[in-house]
Order: structure tokens, then sequence, then C-alpha cells
């Protein structure tokens, strides 16, 4: 009896994991990490333009609050069948079975391998404009740089899990406050210095055009409150978890939101419907905060790529305990990043990837999941004067943004059509 208790397994892939030690402040990191990178800002007031002002002003507040209730609601998951569920694949199962499982599995494969895409592409162009301000005649392309930051994250993705990058990822946190800061900052001087009767806030084009651009936007609102990793984050706070995990999703969202609606708003503001897809991109003078913002973006994207990876990882990490090696997880971790920097080389348009990504894997993990699965979860009030309010702003949630991801596709897979047709492969945007 005693020799079977002594091996009996500790944890199993439902229990909380021993080395749960994090705090709220590292949840904190962890969440503003993988929502707040500059890809997620960075096409903010175009999409702001894209819809006009009274629209765009309701989208974009009406997604961080959906979002940061929808992340208490994961959050408020935890344990709610007696078993900690340390995926969001295993949190879908315990709710909805199998079905929930493999479902869950495929969005958030495509919010990851969408995601990381498109931050890739972010990372190379941050750091071809850095390369250019010092070399203007250099002959190093976009390429070279998407190249040059794949190294980089194949050997971040050595490390075993999201905690053992936690330095990273509160760096990453301190980078995303730097970037805000500073494209905040260059963004009001261009609007108080520039000739404000060039700037104009009405869209050019067709009526079919500027419908697939607001479906185009609404995809990209999606996409930068994309967070497909709450259980996985959760997974690594210390009792208690829920209170934590509560302390650090309102940390990490009270930053999102000043940030979100100041660089939204302001960048709309300052340059109109003529505003780039990256809003760096707009911003010409003084150079050196440039220089700054863009190496901020660089930092931060390095660790918002590795809490993406990491769900990939894990199917091949199933394997580990027969293939065992640093041999075997570098060669995964090598074919993984060799991927994404593939596709980011052949097909480096951001705006197109950020809006698919937002529809197609974000919308459905961030928005429609947690209040469904709250709902199925038996998790409601028992008292009809609550009950009732509650069921009907739930399901109003997951209807309405059910419609936005569809929509968002649409206008995402327009884009991507008409940019393959104008570009090259390879093309050095």
């Amino acid at each position: 009896m005693a020799e079977e208790r002594s091996q009996t397994p500790i944890t199993d892939k439902d229990d909380q994991p021993q080395s749960s030690k994090g705090s709220w402040a590292q949840a904190a990191f962890h969440v503003a990490t993988t929502i707040a990178t500059p890809a997620a800002y960075a096409p903010l007031p175009f999409a702001v333009a894209s819809l006009g002002w009274p629209l765009g002003v309701v989208s974009l507040v009406g997604g961080t609050l959906s979002t940061w209730y929808s992340s208490l609601l994961i959050a408020s998951l935890w344990r709610w069948d007696g078993n900690s569920h340390t995926t969001y694949t295993l949190l879908a199962k315990s709710i909805y079975g199998s079905w929930g499982y493999w479902s869950i599995a495929f969005f958030q494969q495509v919010a990851s391998l969408g995601n990381n895409i498109a931050i890739q592409i972010a990372a190379g162009s941050s750091l071809k404009a850095v390369y250019k301000h010092y070399d203007p005649n250099g002959g190093l392309k976009l390429q070279h740089f998407i190249v040059f930051f794949g190294g980089f994250e194949l050997a971040l993705s050595q490390f075993p899990d999201i905690h053992s990058l936690r330095w990273l990822n509160a760096l990453c946190t301190l980078s995303t406050i730097g970037f805000a800061t500073t494209v905040i900052g260059v963004t009001v001087y261009s609007g108080t210095r520039g000739d404000r009767s060039m700037v104009t806030y009405g869209l050019d084009g067709s009526s079919s055009k500027k419908v697939f651009r607001r479906f185009n936007a609404l995809g990209a609102i999606a996409f930068s409150f994309g967070d497909a990793m709450l259980p996985e984050i959760q997974s690594t706070v210390r009792e208690p978890v829920k209170a934590n995990m509560y302390k650090g999703v309102s940390s990490a969202y009270s930053v999102i939101a000043v940030t979100y609606w100041q660089i939204a708003f302001l960048g709309y503001w300052a340059f109109g419907a003529g505003v780039e897809p990256y809003i760096v991109a707009s911003l010409t003078t003084p150079q050196w905060t440039l220089v700054v913002a863009n190496l901020f973006a660089f930092v931060q994207i390095l660790g918002c790529y590795q809490i993406y990876c990491r769900p990939t990882y894990a199917y091949f990490e199933g394997m580990e305990n027969r293939l065992r090696g640093c041999v075997y997880r570098l060669v995964y971790t090598f074919a993984y990043v060799a991927l994404i920097t593939l596709v980011s080389l052949a097909m480096p348009f951001f705006g197109d990837f950020v809006s698919i990504c937002g529809a197609v894997g974000f919308t459905p993990l961030d928005f429609v999941f947690p209040v469904v699965a709250y709902m199925k979860a038996g998790k409601m009030p028992r008292s009809r004067n609550l009950r009732l309010p509650l069921l009907l702003f739930n399901a109003g949630i997951a209807v309405w943004f059910s419609i936005v991801a569809v929509l968002g596709c649409v206008g995402a897979v327009r884009y991507i059509i008409q940019d393959t047709r104008t570009y090259n492969f390879f093309h050095d945007m």
C-alpha cells in the first residue's frame, strides 16, 4: 500500500503544477505582454479611422470592456469542477468534452500562428527602421531583419515554460509602457506642429471599399485584445489563484485601457484618414524618438512571441518522455520558428494578418467562448432577478462578436487577395 502511494504522481495534467509560484504582479506582466504588443497598438488609429469617430470609439471602448469582463470569467472557472485545468484546451474539454477540446485547439493554433506571423513582420519592420535611420542607403531588406528576429526567438524557445521567462516578460511590460508613451508623445507633437488644414477624416474610395475597410477594422480591433493563453498563465500563479489572477488581469487591463485609447484616438486626431496601418510609419520627427519607439517594439515582441508559441510546443512536449533531450526540443522549435519565418518573409502584409488572426482566432477565444463556457458551467447566479439580465448580456456578447468574426474575416481575406495581386512574394515592404 505504501509502495502504491509512493508511485502515485503528485500532479497530473489537470492538477495545479508544483512550480506555480507566480505572484499577481507576474500574472499582470504575462497578461500585458500577451495583449499589449506594438503589433496590437499600432493598427488601432487606422482601425478607428476606418470606422469613423462614433463607431470607432464605441468599438474600441466596447472591445476593451468586453475582453476585460471575459478574462475575469475565464479566471473564475479555475477549479470550477474541482480540478485545475492548466490549459485552454483542457478547460474547454472539462465543459464541452472532446468537441470543446478540439475546437479550442483549432482556434488557439490559428490565433497563435497568425499572431506570431504578424508580430514577426512588425519586429522586422522595427529593426529595419532603426537600420535605415543610421544607414539610409544600406542594402539590407525587411526579409533580413525577419530572419534575424527568428534567430532570437529560436534561442528563447529553449527555455522550458512561460514562468521561466518571467524576467523577460517584466522587461517586455516596461517596453510596452515605453513604446506607448513614446508614440503618444510623438503623435501629439506631430498633431500640434503639422498643418491641421491638411488633415481630413473622411474616407476616399467607393462604397464597397469603405465597407470592406470597416470589416477589416473590426478584425484589427479584435486582434488588439487577443489573449488565447489565460489558463496557461493562471497555472503559473500561486494560491489564492483566483484572487491573484483577478488582480493581475485588472492591473494589466488598467494599463491597456489607458494606453490603447490614447494611441487610437490621438493617432486618428493627428493624422486623420491618412494614418498608416502601422502608426509608427506615420511618425517622422523627431527622429531619435522613432528609433527609441522601434527598439521598445522589438524588445516587447520578443516576449509576446514566446507566450504564443507555447501551445504548439505543448503538443511536441507530450512526446518528450519518449524522445527526451535538448536535441529533440531544438528540432521542433527550429521547425516552428522556420515555418513562421518563411510565411513572414513571403507575405509581409502586416495589417492583413492582424485582421484575419483577430477575426478567426482571437474573437472566438476572447469574446465568445468565455461567456458561453461560463453559462454552460452553471456559474450563473441563482437569483432570477440577476440571472436573466446576466444571461441576456452574455448571450448578446456571444452573438455580436460572432458577427464581428465573420465580417472581420471577410474584410481580411479580401485585402490579402488584393495585396498578393499588387505585390510579389518576398516583397520588401
